[in-house]
């Protein structure tokens, strides 16, 4: 039976057993040898590896905050002759209807499974940062804007490609990429932001995500939480504070806010996998807050019953079922009023959860599996505490198999210190052309 069809969604299995055993503990198979074709693709690789790095430093010198539309455009024009040469259809997504540049899209025909190969263009730092340019550091490390995050996922992704193509391999695969302008602060509304990626994972069999994951290269994701944010509003009767806890006059504003988050924390905090972080309060007699600029003001005097308080927090959830289990907690919680005030919680999701599903790990294995022949050592599924949102999650029940966090490696990601361990180029494509290659012939990782 052919394991890249029929087109059901795949049950997801228990978390905690799924996500176990964590990093570095997976036990080493036998080594079995690489083909000759695999072979051939590892050579190609190292050959490729002084223009990759010209490749990367080019990106990362090019300024491609989200909102700098010019820079995540010109970004998009550089990687798109890159997939051209490889027999891609690429085409530019215009993100005008939501807000931001747009997305790079490219399609190869092929025979054999359809694989969808996620990166983006854009990075969390815009033209008035402080950090601009490529810096090599070493041999073996650099520094600059986006260089692991994900300018040196992409790399990755084109390092794999080339290789396939070197071997004769590229032809046996369908294959579809989606490098989105705006991961790293996601358009409105985010039903067209992330439109094309949906509809590309809807038609394909296989989602492969190029970000740095973890940044450990014994580790890669198959799961990854949610991203939800909430808005709590309460509400009180102002008074003069010798009055506060009397029958007609009541506890105010901020003492019903605290109550809610207390409760919140009592009620939830050991539910492994599960948070929700209150990050900006205000409280007084006026407040206001500025959702987008996540600022707000309050006046009041503490002689004066709080009338009201504004909070802003987020959720994070491993699974749709624990995130709508948590805002029903979260609901009846705030629905259970002190004396004399008022409560409203309102959620507003973004991104979905990743959830750990078997046909992930599967994935997994098999990249896992090569690896190991490549001499490389194990790779095992990173917790997902350590795994923030990303555009993977969006292919969730869309794909039969997916997994993220394969491309540079490096850290300090989304501060001025983030750093790419360029030795782990190579590694990480030469992992990549091969579970791709065997994908392609139908080998498992089980399969000699």
């Amino acid at each position: 039976m052919n394991p890249f069809s029929p087109r059901c969604l795949l049950a997801v299995i228990a978390m905690i057993a799924v996500l176990q055993p964590t990093a570095g503990s997976a036990a080493p198979t036998a080594v079995r040898p690489l083909s000759t074709s695999e072979r051939r693709m590892a050579a190609a690789i190292d050959r490729s590896i002084p223009a990759a790095l010209m490749l990367l430093e080019r990106t990362v010198n090019v300024n491609s905050g989200t909102m700098n539309f010019d820079g995540v455009r010109e970004v998009g024009q550089i990687f798109r002759p890159e997939l051209e040469a490889l027999g891609f259809h690429t085409r530019w997504v215009d993100g005008a209807d939501w807000g931001r540049a747009g997305h790079l899209v490219a399609e190869r025909p092929g025979r054999g499974p359809h694989v969808l190969l996620i990166g983006h263009l854009d990075t969390v730092f815009e033209r008035d940062s402080p950090f601009q340019r490529y810096e090599r550091l070493d041999d073996s490390t650099a520094r600059g804007p986006g260089v692991c995050d994900m300018k040196g996922g992409n790399i990755v992704m084109l390092l794999a490609l080339g290789a396939l193509r070197d071997a004769g391999a590229l032809d046996r695969l369908r294959i579809s990429v989606v490098l989105s302008g705006d991961e790293e602060n996601a358009g409105v509304p985010l039903a067209l932001a992330r439109r094309d990626l949906m509809a590309a994972a809807a038609a394909a069999d296989i989602a492969i995500g190029f970000e740095d994951g973890a940044g450990d290269p014994r580790t890669a994701v198959v799961s990854r939480r949610s991203a939800s944010s909430w808005v709590l509003r309460t509400s009180g009767k102002p008074s003069h504070s010798s009055q506060i806890f009397r029958a007609d006059i009541g506890s105010g504003a901020i003492y019903e806010a605290a109550r809610i988050l207390s409760a919140f924390r009592d009620s939830l905090a050991r539910e492994a996998y599960l948070t929700f972080n209150p990050g900006v309060i205000v409280g007084g007699t006026s407040t206001t807050l500025d959702l987008r600029e996540s600022r707000g003001t309050a006046f009041g005097k503490s002689n004066v019953i709080a009338e009201s308080t504004l909070v802003s927090g987020d959720l994070r959830a491993l699974s749709i079922e624990q995130r709508e289990r948590a805002k029903g907690v979260m609901q009846r919680i705030a629905a259970a009023h002190l004396p004399l005030t008022g409560a409203d919680l309102q959620f507003s999701d973004s991104y979905p959860p990743l959830a750990p599903a078997e046909g992930n790990r599967r994935l997994l294995a098999m990249f896992d599996r090569a690896s190991q022949d490549l001499g490389f050592g194990p790779v095992d599924a990173v917790d997902p505490a350590r795994a923030g949102a990303a555009d993977i999650s969006f292919t969730e029940g869309l794909v039969d198999m997916a997994i993220d966090g394969v491309g540079l490696m490096g850290d300090g990601g989304h501060t001025v210190k983030e750093t790419a361990r360029l030795n782990t180029l190579a590694i990480q494509a030469k992992r990549m052309a091969v579970t791709l290659a065997r994908l392609a012939s139908g080998r498992t990782a089980n399969a000699h």
